[in-house]
């Protein structure tokens, strides 16, 4: 499924979408660069320098890196990096998330990693890595929810996130990825088809 054109209806003002690497490679750069000293720590497990993050953004447009990203206004506020699993000594893939402050607090870091675990498993890993820093809380509580299991060592938290042991979340990216009107006629639809079943039974009557 194609997230270029998604819209997000949990979201009143943004939308999330893959990123075409070499042609928006700019904006998570920016992105990455207006992540708070504190953010920027936790993101990339101690403080980097602009230069640094700029060609760690000029990487991920060459190494197959999948971006999915949270965006407002054509701006980039959150992402979601898929790193493929020849990037990593131990070939696995890895994914990483970071989201600014502006946009906290409403959901998009659970939604960024719905969505890159679907597009995880739409092409055939069965496993992600996931390392981050001891002190983020944020990110350690995300990972837990996905069903990462952390351990801690030399300042970091490491786990793998087991993606078949989980059911491919279909209906659950269908319903954060549709646009709002494909969303509302599938809510319509099924509740003209339920309504139908529980007359053909009787027990629309006894409901009302």
């Amino acid at each position: 499924m194609n997230h270029q054109n998604s819209t997000l209806s949990t979201f009143a003002r943004g939308h999330v979408r893959t990123l075409r690497q070499q042609e928006e490679l700019p904006q998570l750069r920016d992105h990455l660069l207006r992540l708070d000293r504190e953010s920027r720590h936790d993101r990339f497990h101690g403080f980097m320098d602009d230069s640094f993050i700029e060609h760690y953004a000029a990487r991920c447009a060459d190494d197959g890196t999948v971006i999915i990203a949270y965006v407002e206004d054509g701006v980039v506020h959150g992402a979601a990096e898929l790193h493929p699993p020849d990037q990593s000594p131990d070939a696995l893939p890895e994914v990483a998330f970071s989201v600014e402050k502006c946009v906290r607090r409403q959901g998009v870091g659970s939604t960024l990693f719905r969505n890159l675990i679907w597009e995880a498993r739409a092409k055939g890993y069965q496993s992600l890595r996931i390392t981050t820093g001891a002190q983020n809380h944020a990110m350690r509580a995300l990972a837990n929810k996905f069903g990462a299991h952390l351990t801690f060592s030399q300042g970091e938290s490491t786990g793998l996130i087991d993606l078949t042991s989980r059911p491919q979340p279909d209906l659950a990216h269908s319903a954060i990825a549709a646009p709002a009107e494909a969303l509302h006629a599938i809510v319509k639809f099924n509740r003209a088809y339920w309504k139908m079943i529980l007359q053909m039974y009787g027990w629309g009557r006894t409901a009302a």
